[in-house]
């Protein structure tokens, strides 16, 4: 049975960040204009969501493979920043800050998104 991905997974070759997406993104500066389904952003500001939503998205499949949901430091550390940003400008941070240090759980249904 062939999974559906196999095949267009394969053709990203063994390297796909330095055969495609470095050349893509040498000799720019984060100010190009990216169009998004929400509108334009900034190259800059558009790439930390592509790590958020991998970053996130790796780690739900490795929690249903039940594996541990290690996501890179690099990776982790971006996606986190987005989420601490997110918070803070919806006023979330709070219980946040009280989750990761231990203190009283999120709330059901609890989203910074």
């Amino acid at each position: 049975m062939r999974v559906a991905g196999t095949q267009p997974g394969a053709a990203l070759g063994c390297d796909p960040a330095a055969a495609r997406v470095l050349p893509l993104l040498d000799g720019r500066d984060g100010c190009e204009l990216v169009t998004t389904i929400a509108g334009g952003m900034r190259l800059a500001d558009y790439l930390p969501t592509r790590t958020f939503e991998l970053a996130v998205h790796t780690a739900d499949l490795a929690t249903a493979l039940k594996i541990p949901p290690d996501v890179p430091s690099t990776a982790a550390a971006q996606a986190l920043h987005l989420v601490v940003d997110l918070a803070v400008a919806d006023g979330l941070a709070g219980p946040l800050l009280l989750a990761a240090t231990g203190r009283p759980s999120l709330p059901g249904g609890f989203s910074v998104l």
